[in-house]
């Protein structure tokens, strides 16, 4: 049997092709994920050239992502990816921020967004608590995020939204006396 009428080196193919597409574009995550497929596949001529393409998007991507000045500015940008569709991306920024700033809420809200985009709703609901937990003024926002609404109908989600304050009100006060 050829190496041409492998369905593995078909596979690999396409994934270079689509690598190159992506790199053409400036999408480097997404060229970065077809062109590591490559090098893993069964034909060394495309592993080798998918890895010289594959150091290409390890170089674009650290350069961005050492040109940011704040967490701010890198929050941002992963928020501009993820509203591109570019969850891999996003994910990579946003984990990359939660660890070398763990008390920011902000970065723990982004997290919960994407994880919720991404259909991975226990991580957003435990990402949505703890930004809740360091600022309690992320509730309110995640009432009407529309990013959130695929954990609309959770009763976790829902709970973690509107928490039963009845439970810890303080006890009414005596009646006046006359």
């Amino acid at each position: 049997m050829k190496l041409s009428d492998d369905p593995r080196f078909a596979q690999a193919v396409q994934n270079y092709e689509a690598g190159l597409k992506a790199l053409q574009a400036h999408k480097y995550d997404r060229a970065k994920a077809f062109f590591e497929k490559v090098v893993a596949g069964p034909s060394p001529e495309l592993a080798d050239r998918a890895s010289v393409h594959l150091a290409t998007c390890h170089q674009q991507l650290n350069r961005v992502s050492s040109s940011f000045k704040t967490p701010e500015e890198q929050f941002d940008y992963a928020v501009s990816l993820m509203n591109m569709g570019e969850y891999v991306g996003a994910r990579e920024n946003l984990e990359a921020l939660s660890r070398k700033f763990p008390k920011r809420d902000f970065i723990w809200y982004g997290m919960a967004a994407l994880n919720c985009l991404t259909g991975r709703f226990p991580e957003a609901l435990a990402n949505l608590n703890e930004a809740i937990r360091l600022n309690p003024a992320n509730r309110f926002q995640a009432r009407n995020d529309t990013d959130f609404k695929g954990m609309a109908d959770d009763p976790r989600f829902t709970e973690l939204l509107y928490p039963d304050i009845s439970a810890e009100s303080p006890p009414e006060p005596e009646k006046w006396r006359y």
